[in-house]
């Protein structure tokens, strides 16, 4: 096998980004591909105009880079198309909170080569927020503190005594699950680990956030999904296939960005090393893979049981809020700014 463009630790990540192919055919062809209805909430472009005045009024500074990437990622229309029944003060909560989770995962994932021992305190002490173990305001000492403490603080502020404690607790746990995986990662690019395909497509379900975005859907729907529903096998089966979807698109569209500061995250990068195959030998493989999943995806959710007339409804609303978490994404990596190589 050819392996003039293949992956190893010690070529160098300009060279890799130069082996990328342009990939706007096939992403385009895989979305295009995708049965996935497209729905989108009319409030989009309202959360959308309201966000950088939100921003502002928690202190990221307007004429900062964090301010630019999120101000003009389109991230109330990401939103929309995630949850398009929710209301116009639900969608903005929720656009603000996914404006928060974006500024952490530039903190977490988007250097080469992150400060371990600060991303650790930071993410005990967001863990201690949401946990009610340290008072809201920020305290001497703690590296939580600023416009992104600002940012979370206030959504969760309105969750806190809006939704039930039950679903705080599994907010908070699919939080954990995030922060863990994104401390995981940020330990392997210190080490120099590059994980295989089977450890790369577990930790990624982690880092995705997907989990995190699933349970927002209650949030917009109003209707609570019982933990033997969301916790159901068959369930979960839906939720991890459409979590390997959406990030394996997301791995393809943001492929050039992963190979300068992902330290081999990447599905494409972890495929190309096992296989000691090029880059875009590797590109293809991952996109037979998503085509695959896809298929599973579909049969999966088909094979879900009923749970009864009292709670097929909120059965009914997680399963299409997946489907909506897999085709926004989606259909929002072709919109945002987010993932165009100056923004990386």
């Amino acid at each position: 096998m050819d392996s003039q463009n293949s992956v190893s630790s010690s070529d160098p990540a300009e060279h890799l980004v130069g082996a990328v192919p342009d990939l706007t055919d096939l992403l385009a062809e895989l979305r295009a591909g995708c049965p996935l209805p497209i729905v989108l909430s009319p409030h989009g472009r309202l959360a959308d105009d309201w966000l950088p005045g939100w921003l502002r009024r928690c202190g990221v500074p307007p004429d900062g880079s964090a301010y630019r990437r999120l101000a003009g990622a389109r991230i109330g229309g990401y939103a929309a198309r995630l949850y398009p029944t929710a209301s116009p003060a639900r969608l903005r909560l929720l656009t603000a909170l996914f404006a928060w989770f974006f500024m952490l995962d530039d903190e977490f994932d988007g250097v080469a080569d992150p400060r371990q021992e600060r991303l650790h305190r930071l993410a005990a002490e967001i863990l201690a927020l949401l946990r009610a173990e340290q008072p809201r305001t920020a305290q001497p000492g703690v590296v939580f503190v600023g416009p992104a403490r600002r940012m979370l603080v206030g959504p969760w502020w309105v969750l806190d005594r809006s939704m039930p404690r039950w679903w705080r607790e599994r907010f908070t746990d699919a939080v954990v699950e995030h922060l863990t995986g994104a401390l995981r990662e940020a330990a392997n690019k210190a080490s120099g680990h590059r994980p295989d395909p089977a450890e790369y497509v577990g930790l990624r379900r982690a880092t995705s956030a997907a989990n995190v975005a699933y349970t927002l859907i209650e949030v917009a729907t109003g209707d609570p999904v019982p933990d033997a529903v969301f916790h159901h096998p068959r369930v979960r089966e839906v939720a991890d296939a459409g979590n390997d979807l959406l990030s394996w698109y997301n791995d393809l569209y943001s492929l050039r960005g992963d190979l300068l500061v992902g330290g081999g995250h990447n599905l494409v990068v972890a495929v190309a090393d096992a296989g000691r195959m090029p880059i875009p030998e590797a590109v293809a493989e991952v996109a037979r893979r998503w085509r695959t999943r896809l298929g599973l995806f579909v049969r999966c959710r088909a094979a879900v049981p009923s749970f009864g007339p009292a709670h097929d409804q909120a059965a009914r609303a997680l399963l299409d809020g997946i489907g909506n978490t897999v085709r926004g994404t989606i259909d929002w990596s072709a919109e945002t700014s987010r993932y165009r190589p100056d923004q990386m």
